[in-house]
């Protein structure tokens, strides 16, 4: 991953789509067990994980956890790009191969570059409902094998400096994706809470000073895993 230059922090931290490659990963897991599992993540560059190790990823620390609890998750395929806004994400997903495959579990973590543009919650809603949609038919129409992930603070990195108004809008935001995944009746993980102690615990950012640290990515796995694992049962 390219360390972000503070000194063009606003091109460069969220990249805005800006000549990067599509981030569509395929990250092989060892098989442990005869009945095997596939997991499709859906996102940003919180899911692809900028400026960590690809092991630290959360997809890839949440299929390791369910591997060493006896899952054979077989791959976790990751279609993610740093700076994705809803409308990226869609066609970024159009743009693979995926086409009608289908998946034992999906995430979907999108939003935070919405808000970083300016756009507002309520052109961000109808989008991230129709994505969600479209991640329960990647789990064979079994929403209860979808999670969304709530969007982190950014503000409480170096690069927010605390601004109460990037938390006022990253909270608006969450309210709207949670909303609609509640109405929808998929599993919500709030996140948010862990990337709040960023400002105080250096170790949870990574080395840009913007997103999260695999520290902070194996946080959220220790929330999320338990009742992911009883996704597949």
């Amino acid at each position: 991953m390219n360390i972000i230059h503070f000194s063009i922090f606003l091109l460069v931290a969220f990249n805005l789509g800006c000549g990067q490659k599509s981030k569509d990963t395929v990250v092989p897991v060892t098989p442990t067990e005869t009945q095997r599992f596939s997991y499709l993540a859906l996102g940003d560059s919180y899911t692809i994980g900028q400026s960590v190790k690809s092991e630290e990823r959360f997809p890839v620390q949440l299929a390791d956890s369910l591997q060493k609890a006896g899952y054979d998750v077989a791959n976790v395929r990751i279609i993610a790009k740093t700076g994705w806004t809803t409308d990226e994400l869609k066609a970024g997903i159009a743009a693979t191969d995926i086409g009608d495959s289908t998946f034992s579990i999906v995430s979907l973590l999108i939003g935070v570059n919405n808000q970083f543009r300016g756009r507002p919650v309520d052109s961000y809603k109808p989008e991230f409902e129709a994505l969600l949609t479209q991640a329960i038919a990647f789990a064979g129409g079994k929403k209860e094998h979808v999670f969304v992930v709530s969007i982190p603070d950014y503000a409480c990195t170096p690069f927010g400096n605390g601004s109460a108004s990037i938390s006022a809008g990253v909270d608006e935001y969450n309210a709207a994706n949670k909303a609609i995944a509640e109405q929808i009746g998929v599993s919500y993980f709030n996140i948010t809470p862990i990337s709040r102690e960023g400002l105080n615990d250096s170790t949870l950012v990574a080395g840009d000073g913007l997103h999260p640290s695999g520290i902070q990515y194996a946080r959220w796995v220790s929330l999320m895993w338990p009742i992911v694992s009883d996704m597949l049962k």
